[in-house]
């Protein structure tokens, strides 16, 4: 993945407010107690690592969990502009990780999981009744008189994921014009963590999201194959040849869903923030049910990660 560093843009990244979603999951104090964790992690993850894994590991070993969930291009930004200073922070795109915050802000990160992009949907909606009636998922996402949302390309990388997978379909279907009618066709949302609360009411149909976050919200779910997904290592040069430039000017190329996590070098708690990471790890369990991969592949290391961390 090529990357450079920039200073924030995206109009002021639609700034701290508004643009991403926030929510403290416990542990709402200002103060440097040392019984306190702070989390700033990719939105897809919201679920799984605030309301389950953050809420055991304060109820196991007593350390106040505060999580804080935004696209995870938005949470480097946050962290590189110095608006944030967390003690873990979990990314959607390991590359995004290792090109923003190393080695100036960390010099290790965790591979924990994998994930798989699909498209979920309300089946009381046109596009639901289509989709369960067997309609190719691209016919329908492109024809179907109801809203349809992705999340934003440029803070997110479910945001690009989504264009590039596009981009990938038009040549897997072989459908011309493809990946723009869908680009132009869908709403971007740009709260991600949010992407699916719509779906949820009825006020939106669907909306191109990763299998664990359909799961987390009990919504029905297409899975799309491999070359398309980018679950699948096997599929990596494959992946690369869908690309995406963002706002600031960086091209972005298609990459297996890797999620990574680290503990920064500036971190107020690292002991908390080392203990936390030990303990997802060790509730391997807990991912795989809701909807991530976890296999043998992970954890996979990268640098010099603290003995304490692996299990």
């Amino acid at each position: 993945m090529t990357n450079t560093r920039s200073s924030i843009t995206r109009r002021q990244f639609l700034t701290t407010v508004g643009a991403t979603t926030v929510f403290g999951i416990a542990g709402c104090s200002s103060s440097n107690s040392t019984g306190k964790m702070e989390l700033l992690s990719a939105g897809s993850l919201s679920i799984i690592l605030g309301n389950k894994v953050g809420e055991s590991f304060e109820q196991e070993t007593g350390t106040t969990f505060q999580g804080e969930f935004h696209g995870s291009n938005a949470v480097m930004r946050f962290i590189t502009s110095g608006q944030k200073s967390p003690d873990v922070v979990a990314s959607a795109d390991a590359g995004l990780l290792r090109d923003e915050l190393q080695p100036d802000y960390t010099t290790w990160d965790v591979v924990f999981a994998s994930n798989s992009v699909g498209i979920t949907y309300n089946p009381d909606t046109q596009v639901g009744r289509m989709l369960e009636n067997g309609t190719p998922w691209y016919r329908a996402l492109r024809e179907a008189d109801s809203e349809i949302a992705m999340s934003d390309p440029d803070l997110d990388p479910l945001g690009y994921r989504t264009v590039q997978m596009f981009k990938l379909a038009e040549e897997y279907y072989d459908v011309d014009g493809l990946a723009q009618d869908l680009i132009n066709r869908l709403e971007i949302d740009p709260q991600e963590a949010h992407l699916l609360a719509g779906i949820e009411t009825g006020d939106r149909a669907a909306a191109v999201c990763y299998k664990n976050m359909a799961v987390d919200h009990g919504l029905s779910f297409v899975s799309l194959p491999d070359e398309l997904n980018f679950s699948n290592p096997e599929y990596a040069d494959h992946y690369a040849q869908a690309t995406y430039t963002t706002d600031e000017g960086t091209t972005i190329e298609g990459t297996p869903v890797l999620y990574n996590a680290t503990v920064l070098t500036s971190a107020d708690h690292p002991e908390n923030g080392r203990r936390f990471l030990s303990y997802l790890l060790q509730n391997r369990d807990v991912l795989s049910e809701n909807g991530l991969i976890v296999d043998d592949r992970f954890p996979r290391t990268n640098g010099d990660v603290p003995e304490e961390v692996l299990p």
